[in-house]
């Protein structure tokens, strides 16, 4: 791994990086697919699915054209499940909360940089306590292009008043490293985010991988 210079700041991807929200997102899917008459999927079938949206999970559990209105319909129906149960089980993972503690005793700024819609952001934030945890937090609706175009990332490192040779993007999908990378920011995986077997990471090009939430600390240590 290779850091451009002393982190200041620390942005975070939302699912499958900060939170573990694959149980809400796979019941909603579920909960659709039993209004249509169809069996659930099993949840380790949907997990690698979660951090590419309700258009990959629309795709994933309808056998319907994506360009056609049903899939639209079946799309919104999605949506509106989650977020009538958008934190019913999500939660941080496993170590997170003790590496947020960490970063305050740092003096590390904080953001998260997601291509969720301020809509749903919002209410999961706040019902998980976290909603005055963060510096910034920039949604897929905050400006005109998400991830991987580096414009969110670029505007949270603006937000925060920090050069972005100076941020940390955390993801685990290949965009969140595109739109690092792009935005000159040092990028790193969350490998225990919702990476499926075709995943490559180690082909993304980033400047490390954290198999936990709690080797950031010891990649902050060594930086």
């Amino acid at each position: 791994m290779s850091v451009k210079s002393r982190p200041r700041a620390i942005l975070f991807d939302l699912d499958g990086t900060l939170l573990d929200t694959a149980p809400d997102l796979a019941a909603a899917l579920n909960r659709v697919r039993a209004q249509q008459a169809l069996p659930p999927l099993a949840f380790e079938r949907i997990r690698p699915w979660v951090s590419h949206g309700s258009f990959a999970l629309t795709r994933l559990g309808f056998a319907v054209a994506e360009d056609s209105a049903e899939f639209e319909a079946l799309r919104q129906a999605l949506l509106a499940e989650y977020h009538a149960h958008v934190a019913d089980r999500s939660c941080l993972f496993d170590g997170m909360a003790e590496i947020l503690l960490d970063l305050t005793r740092r003096d590390l700024r904080s953001g998260i940089v997601t291509n969720k819609p301020g809509w749903l952001t919002a209410p999961l934030l706040a019902k998980l306590g976290l909603d005055l945890q963060f510096s910034c937090v920039i949604s897929g609706d905050t400006l005109t292009t998400r991830k991987p175009d580096p414009a969110p990332l670029l505007h949270a490192a603006q937000m925060l008043g920090v050069a972005t040779r100076d941020c940390v993007y955390i993801g685990d999908a290949e965009r969140d490293v595109e739109a690092g990378r792009r935005a000159g920011m040092v990028t790193l995986v969350a490998l225990y985010g919702y990476l499926g077997d075709s995943d490559t990471p180690e082909q993304w090009g980033a400047d490390g991988y954290l198999a936990a939430p709690s080797d950031l600390a010891s990649w902050l240590d060594q930086s």
